[in-house]
């Protein structure tokens, strides 16, 4: 059997955040079982379809907000999952959940249907900053959950933080990362603002509401992040996320090194057999069960250049020798004049059958990645 990985995508939030253009909606309620039924026969369909052919090594529910659905919701979704698929001993499975769409009885439910690995979404310490970016829960009632999600059980816990926010200090993004780091969770992961078009934040800019941090700035918060958190004993090992040794998310490393996943919900996104297949993006459609897919069967250059900017993104690279073992051609065929230029401008290192960013590389790595593109 075919080792895979599951997405679900659960596109329900209780509020929309100012920075956020991914695929949810508020004030969505009633619609919450439809979802959940429409869910469940993809995963059904799924699962005829390809019966005793994979086993399942992950297993992510992301959104939107997957604790914003009512109990027992997620308990039914990984019922079917486990009646349905062979699982992996070592199964690694994550579910995202909003301090502010969260309880003890939430966490349990969690906890009591092979959820190992809980998510929370934080992205500040300081609660001014929290409503600035329209965030519906409290720094009080985050350190609430964080304990709740402790005492219930959870051994592997990731906190999402943000930085380069409008009008965040350098003062508050440290002692979100002292503070934070200070609980010990499992794994940490830090992303920069970035402005995308039709999200609150966009429109605000324009109106000149707020100003962008400079790259200078962003850079120094970024820096902060590395210092103060390796000094804590997390390493970094992608470009915005830390772990403590061996929680790394398992998750996302199978993005990372194109291994074979399937998305259920809508929009979600699938790589099988060098297909990407996309879900449908029509809310009503999906939910009436007319969920029509797009499928790109990808070409060897597609691969190629995935295998690249997807694998830079780790901080271990990639290896030349398992790039020529997944396509039977040397990179250096391929990418010798990109590799030969960054190498020279030292924005890459190559050490034997390793490439890797290096820190000038990382800094730049848009300018690294749009080169194998």
């Amino acid at each position: 059997m075919k080792d895979l990985s599951i997405y679900i995508h659960i596109p329900f939030c209780k509020e929309k955040c100012f920075y956020c253009d991914f695929l949810s909606f508020k004030g969505k309620e009633e619609y919450f079982k439809k979802y959940k039924i429409a869910l469940l026969k993809e995963i059904e369909e799924f699962a005829i379809l390809n019966k005793d052919k994979y086993i399942i090594k992950t297993i992510f529910i992301g959104g939107g907000t997957p604790s914003i659905l009512p109990i027992g919701y997620i308990g039914e979704i990984m019922e079917k999952i486990f009646t349905l698929f062979h699982m992996a001993k070592n199964l690694e499975c994550t579910i995202e959940a909003n301090p502010g769409a969260l309880s003890y009885e939430k966490i349990k439910h969690f906890k009591d249907n092979n959820i190992n690995r809980i998510s929370l979404g934080l992205q500040a310490y300081q609660n001014h900053l929290l409503k600035k970016i329209g965030r519906i829960h409290t720094i009080e009632e985050f350190l609430k959950n964080y304990e709740n999600v402790r005492k219930v059980g959870f051994e592997n816990v990731n906190i999402d933080l943000m930085f380069s926010l409008p009008t965040q200090t350098e003062r508050d993004f440290e002692q979100t990362l002292k503070n934070i780091s200070e609980l010990e969770p499992e794994h940490i992961s830090t992303y920069s603002l970035i402005l995308e078009e039709g999200t609150k934040f966009y429109s605000m800019y324009e109106k000149g509401e707020f100003e962008l941090f400079n790259d200078e700035i962003d850079r120094k918060l970024y820096y902060m992040a590395i210092n103060i958190l390796q000094k804590k004993g997390y390493n970094l090992y992608e470009i915005s996320n830390f772990c403590k040794p061996n929680k790394e998310c398992k998750h996302n490393i199978v993005y990372w090194t194109r291994k074979e996943y399937i998305g259920f919900g809508l929009g979600a996104s699938s790589l099988i057999d060098e297909k990407r297949i996309i879900n449908t993006t029509n809310f009503n459609d999906y939910i009436n069960f007319k969920n029509k897919q797009e499928i790109e069967v990808l070409e060897k250059r597609h691969m190629y250049s995935e295998f690249i900017f997807l694998g830079l993104r780790m901080t271990n690279g990639i290896k030349k020798s398992d790039f020529y073992k997944e396509f039977n051609v040397s990179i250096d065929e391929i990418y010798k004049s990109q590799l030969d230029k960054f190498i020279k401008n030292g924005l890459i290192i190559q050490e034997d059958d390793n490439i890797r960013l290096s820190k000038k590389g990382i800094d730049l790595s848009n300018v690294v990645f749009s080169e194998f593109i």
